[in-house]
Formats: structure tokens, C-alpha cells, sequence
């Protein structure tokens, strides 16, 4: 499989679209103003979309994913504790927009990127999975065609943050991170669904006991590997 990025206008949210041999994709993270670039790609590649996922449902990853999923009648794919999100979009950057205003920060970014406020429906389709409640036990295999992706529950950043873990063909996985783990830092806990305590078990049990080879694409910013996260990053436990 390979991966093929894209970023969103708004926030620089990075979208990821994971390409199986025969062509059948899924999306990863449609955020605001991305949509239109999804559609450009999956026609100049010939691709077949499955299923439009988030790693998390924050409105900057989720924006686009609605029309995404509409466009090919696909359904919106999450974990079940963040399904929730997805039927308010301003309410879920807190902090950023604390009276879940639609004339607020947020749709003050998407009318800076030339993103119609007003055109915003939830998604048909939503198809959850895993269970709301912390369980970093047990992943959970997605599979489209010949598209397959384990979601890694990494709650922390919100309720059902997600990690999802891509065989590109190379010795090492790919790791869709969200905005769990990025470059030299992590994912804010101050907004709806964060938890300080939930976050640093997440990077102790789960983030920490990747492979240290492992590519890491984060939602925002440049790509890392887990070995060097591990060895820079300061809020990572050091390896033993």
C-alpha cells in the first residue's frame, strides 16, 4: 500500500489517503478546505474510495469528511467515543470557541480559506468502532478491499483519538497519528475530550511501545519516526 498526502487549508490539518494495489483508498482525516483536493486526486489517480476515516474528531480533521463520504457514498469511519463530535462542529475546538459560535475563531478560519460556513451537514453515514471507554488493549483491523489499517485506541488529545498503522510494503509500519504525537511534541489537552492523565498513560503504553522504526505522519506538521521522538521528544518516557 502507499500513502499520499495532502493538507488542508485550514489549521494545516494533513489529510492522508492510503492507496491499496487494486486502487481502493480510504481518507484519512478530511479537515477543512481538503475536500476538493481529494476529489482532484482520487480522479487523477483512477482511485476507488472505501470509507473516509478520522483519527479523531475534531472539527480541523473532520470538516470535509461529510461531503467526502457523500460524494461516494462511502460511510464516515471513527472511534465510538468521538462519533459524537461529528453532529457539532463548533463545539468541538473549545478553548478556541468557547460558545460553540458559528461566527466564532473557527468560522472565521474556514471564511479565510474561502470554506462556505453555512454549507456544513453531518455525515449520512457513520460507522463506529471500538467501544467508548479507555481499552488500549485491543486493536481493532479495518479492511477495505485490499486496504487494511489497524486502529490502535490512544485516547488522550480527546475521548477517541486513534492511531492508525499502515504495512506500506517497507520493513517498518506507517503510523497516522492524529494529533496524538507530532515532531519534537504532542497533542493539546485543554480542548473538549483532552485529559492530561489519559494522555501521558497513551504515550507511556501505547505511543512508547511502537516500533521504533516506525514512520510517523502526524495530523499537523513534518513526518518523524518513533526512535527519534523517543530519544528528542519531551514528553515521551525515555527508553530503558
Amino acid at each position: 500500500m502507499e500513502i499520499l498526502t495532502l493538507v488542508a487549508p485550514v489549521f494545516g490539518a494533513r489529510c492522508s489517503v492510503v492507496v491499496g494495489p487494486s486502487r481502493s483508498c480510504v481518507v484519512v482525516d478530511v479537515g477543512a478546505g481538503a475536500g476538493e483536493q481529494v476529489r482532484a486526486l482520487v480522479e487523477r489517480e483512477g482511485l476507488r474510495p472505501r470509507a473516509v476515516l478520522a483519527t479523531h474528531g475534531h472539527a480541523d480533521h473532520t470538516w470535509d469528511a461529510p461531503a467526502v463520504a457523500a460524494a461516494y457514498d462511502v460511510p464516515v469511519v471513527l472511534h465510538a467515543a468521538d462519533a459524537h463530535r461529528l453532529a457539532d462542529p463548533f463545539g468541538t475546538l473549545g478553548l478556541l470557541d468557547p460558545r460553540h459560535d458559528p461566527h466564532g475563531p473557527l468560522a472565521q478560519a474556514l471564511a479565510a480559506a474561502g470554506v462556505d460556513v453555512a454549507s456544513w451537514q453531518p455525515p449520512a453515514r457513520v460507522e463506529p468502532f471500538g467501544a467508548v471507554g479507555v481499552d488500549r488493549s485491543a486493536d481493532v483491523e479495518l479492511v477495505w478491499d485490499d486496504v487494511r489499517l489497524v486502529a490502535r485506541h490512544a485516547p488522550g488529545h480527546t475521548e477517541g483519538s486513534t492511531l492508525y498503522l499502515v504495512d506500506t510494503g517497507d520493513a517498518a509500519p506507517v503510523v497516522l497519528s492524529g494529533d496524538v504525537l507530532f515532531a519534537g511534541s504532542i497533542g493539546r489537552t485543554d480542548l473538549p475530550g483532552g485529559d492530561d492523565a489519559t494522555m501521558a498513560a497513551t504515550l507511556r503504553d501505547v505511543v512508547a511501545a511502537l516500533p521504533a522504526d516506525a514512520v510517523v505522519l502526524p495530523g499537523h506538521g513534518p513526518a518523524t519516526d518513533v526512535r527519534t521522538e523517543l530519544a528528542h521528544n519531551p514528553y515521551l518516557p525515555r527508553p530503558r
